[in-house]
């Protein structure tokens, strides 16, 4: 659908929250984007879906086009090549944006962000801003992850918590709902990561921001196709930028406490 007008007409919207927009990347997930725009289309009606699919050399880019070639509640925005995870939600929040949808969920296309949690978090984005799917707070359930990766996660939330002062227990998590209306609040163009700190970048702006987050617990399930896109080399780039922004939230505080504004303050 790239490149082509699209004609059809937007759908009545998902009850209190108005048009919805599922935002899934997607690179080399032919064996997983057919069940999950399916299990979305299911659990949450009244919703529509954007695949955006970095030209993936394994053909999803082709069997998401035939999906929305029968279902005119799934759209497809192809890209030249593969970009990161970062800049395909920034893509896919500009498409939603310039649209005029009222809200854009993140999710994953490996199945580990269940569907059948969507009608929670978008029915807390009913009294919020930014609805986070939360893997660590009371009520979540993780499945099927090595403890190698349980610990990371852990820590690494941790850490950004600590270091940026974030009040949330998954800073890190994809599964999210975000209001347009909070999108525009926040400095996307400044915006800099590509892998999973994308998602810590924007948990920060947010609150920065001041706008209103919440966290649903989800159950998280590991991949059972395809590979993990997940390496050091991410996990690196994770920590070295939340490092980074913790230095410069603390100069900025302390410029500001030096100017006399009562609103400088870390975290």
């Amino acid at each position: 659908m790239s490149g082509a007008i699209d004609t059809r007409a937007p759908g009545p919207g998902h009850p209190g929250l108005g048009r919805v927009l599922v935002v899934i990347p997607t690179y080399n997930e032919a064996a997983n984007v057919t069940d999950v725009v399916a299990r979305v289309r299911q659990a949450a009606p009244a919703v529509e879906v954007l695949v955006v699919d970095d030209n993936s050399p394994d053909g999803t880019g082709r069997i998401a086009d035939a999906l929305a070639d029968t279902d005119d509640r799934v759209r497809v925005l192809h890209r030249a090549g593969k970009q990161g995870l970062g800049a395909a939600y920034l893509a896919g929040f500009a498409w939603a944006r310039e649209r005029g949808y009222d809200a854009v969920v993140e999710m994953d296309a490996d199945g580990s962000h269940a569907p059948e949690d969507l009608p929670a978090l978008l029915a807390a984005a009913r009294d919020a801003d930014v609805v986070i799917g939360s893997r660590w707070t009371r009520g979540a359930r993780v499945v099927n992850w090595p403890l190698r990766r349980l610990l990371l996660s852990r820590c690494g939330n941790l850490y950004a918590r600590l270091a940026l002062g974030v009040p949330v227990s998954d800073a890190t998590g994809g599964y999210r709902v975000y209001r347009t209306a909070a999108l525009a609040a926040l400095d996307l163009a400044s915006v800099c990561s590509q892998g999973y700190s994308f998602q810590v970048e924007l948990s920060r702006l947010a609150h920065r921001a001041g706008v209103r987050i919440v966290e649903v617990p989800i159950t998280f399930a590991e991949r059972e196709h395809g590979d993990s896109k997940m390496s050091p080399v991410i996990v690196a780039e994770a920590l070295w930028r939340i490092t980074g922004w913790a230095v410069q939230d603390r100069r900025a505080a302390v410029r500001g406490r030096r100017a006399g504004d009562p609103r400088a303050r870390w975290p």
